[in-house]
């Protein structure tokens, strides 16, 4: 499914910067947006924002991407199925505390794998119901690879980008057309005080508007920077007796 996205959009973890600047970028186009976050009221912000400078209707909504069995009651009370989904839910911690305390491991895995396929999961069966939509997943280039630097985190996305997958092979001919988001770094408070290579970065107004165009063109999987398509196809080539040797 492609062409111009008239709206609603739904932005799932919808305080984060990136998430932000996704909802700038489809309120640009003229879509109505509905903002979802565990704490709606500290959006209030937001939706004046976009009101004032788009003109188009901006509704809050509770959301904890946690409560599963929360999920379906959330589709349901929205006021209208979105056309485009996006979720931007995420966590990374840290790897040294994630690999010492197993409750904080598992947080991550839920917050970045558990929460956003299912409630994806849960807003494709209405779409498919539907027989249109567009679910847009931002998973990460650290599922491509499992690296002791963040092999916790980058587990969960690797899973999350499998679900995506899956999810889209099971669509195809519904009308429900999925997409994977693989940024690379972003300048977003998560990598905040991190040494990265500038190349190597994007800010999330990029990402929001590689995010609209795919939506908008019918992509699949998109690499926001495309040097990280090259980058993971020679991390990935990397014999494994070799590749434990290293810290990347």
């Amino acid at each position: 499914m492609s062409g111009r996205v008239t709206g609603p959009v739904l932005i799932l973890g919808a305080a984060s910067d990136m998430a932000r600047a996704v909802a700038r970028g489809f309120a640009s186009r003229g879509c109505a947006i509905q903002l979802a976050a565990r704490d709606p009221a500290a959006l209030e912000g937001d939706r004046a924002d976009l009101e004032t400078r788009y003109g188009v209707a901006v509704s809050l909504h509770a959301f904890d991407a946690l409560d599963v069995e929360g999920h379906a009651g959330f589709v349901v009370g929205l006021p209208e199925l979105p056309q485009v989904a996006v979720s931007a839910i995420g966590l990374m911690g840290e790897q040294s505390e994630n690999a010492a305390d197993m409750t904080r491991a598992a947080l991550v895995m839920r917050s970045n794998f558990e929460g956003p396929a299912t409630i994806l999961g849960a807003l494709a069966n209405a779409m498919e119901a539907r027989g249109s939509g567009t679910l847009v997943g931002i998973s990460s280039v650290a599922g491509e690879r499992g690296r002791a630097s963040n092999y916790v985190y980058g587990s969960a996305k690797a899973g999350f980008t499998a679900y995506l997958s899956g999810l889209r092979n099971r669509l195809a001919g519904k009308g429900v057309h999925v997409v994977t988001v693989l940024p690379g770094f972003v300048a977003t408070k998560m990598t905040e005080g991190m040494d990265l290579p500038a190349r190597l970065v994007a800010q999330p107004e990029e990402v929001a508007k590689a995010i609209v165009a795919a939506v908008e063109r019918g992509q699949e999987v998109i690499y926001v920077r495309r040097i990280w398509r090259l980058i993971m196809a020679i991390i990935r080539a990397i014999p494994e007796a070799i590749f434990k040797k290293t810290s990347i």
